[in-house]
């Protein structure tokens, strides 16, 4: 069945599904922390992200200091958590209404029971006032309609991103799953290094930021909460440029946002767009142009010709 554009890009008010966000974020919370935990540092914190599959959320392979490789993936269409191992075991956790306490109990029994047991801090991070996992039983809310369509808002903004990132050939990121804010993020480097940043998220000591910052960005992404209603697509650049904020930024809708320090789009632009795709490459190009230009970014370096037969080859 040819998926509709409603199917495409999903209608996700926050206002209707913000407890099973924020229970969501902390259940990714406790597998991040189990994949932080195994995979050695790749620059900026890499080793630590989700990418989303043709089915939720995934870790990818991991290794173990002891036990097999294995990974773990949010199937987030039969709602299940499948924890894998390349010695041919596997288990499965339902995802369901439960308090944040009894998932993580249930994730810590599953990797000891498969040969892969992984202690892990079991504090959540970047959230104010955080219960740790083992006694927090006030989240436990999981509308499976709703987390699907957060999912397959995902998908669609994936193939966005990395379509804008075919043009640049320098130092990128994936677009990867940030358990930490339960955001989406694609990032470009200049090659430069960038001042020690200030830090400021709870329960992150300043060593954290000071690895994600310790070069000049321009990053955007996608994160389910702030002035959209619907979610927020935003940009910024570390170190801000002087003159960045205010440059301007499309498509209609985008705005230089004071409190966040940010540009933003909201969701429901995006969404209800006669093209959607178009409307979220604006925003990123724009948001781009503007760190680029401001910053002096060698662009002539770091990015492909407009008239580079391959990067038309990928958006045909």
């Amino acid at each position: 069945m040819t998926p509709t554009p409603a199917d495409r890009w999903p209608a996700i008010p926050t206002a209707e599904w913000q407890d099973t966000r924020d229970t969501l974020q902390l259940y990714t919370q406790v597998v991040g922390k189990v994949r932080l935990a195994n995979e050695p540092l790749v620059n900026h914190w890499w080793n630590v992200a989700l990418y989303p599959t043709a089915r939720g959320l995934s870790t990818s392979l991991m290794p173990h200091p002891t036990g097999p490789a294995f990974q773990i993936d949010f199937d987030l269409l039969d709602h299940v958590l499948d924890v894998t191992t390349v010695a041919g075991d596997r288990a499965s956790i339902p995802l369901e209404p439960r308090p944040v306490a009894e998932f993580y109990a249930a994730v810590m029994h599953t990797l000891d029971e498969l040969g892969v047991a992984t202690p892990i801090w079991p504090v959540p991070v970047e959230i104010s006032d955080a219960i740790p996992f083992a006694e927090d039983r006030v989240h436990a809310s999981y509308d499976r309609d709703a987390v699907t369509r957060f999912w397959r808002a995902l998908v669609a903004m994936e193939g966005v991103f990395k379509r804008f990132g075919t043009a640049f050939v320098g130092k990128a990121s994936p677009f990867h799953y940030f358990w930490g804010g339960i955001d989406m993020a694609y990032t470009r480097f200049s090659g430069r290094t960038a001042p020690p940043h200030p830090g400021g998220a709870p329960n992150c000591g300043p060593h954290v930021m000071w690895e994600a910052y310790s070069h000049e960005v321009s990053s955007c992404g996608y994160w389910p909460g702030g002035p959209g209603e619907e979610g927020t697509f935003y940009a910024y650049a570390y170190p801000e440029p002087v003159g960045y904020r205010d440059r301007p930024a499309g498509p209609r809708g985008a705005r230089w946002d004071d409190d966040l320090g940010e540009f933003v789009l909201p969701y429901e632009v995006v969404r209800t767009a006669d093209d959607p795709e178009a409307t979220l490459l604006e925003f990123l190009q724009s948001t781009y142009d503007a760190a680029a230009d401001t910053a002096g970014w060698d662009r002539a370096g770091l990015e492909r010709p407009p008239d580079d037969p391959l990067v038309g080859d990928s958006l045909s």
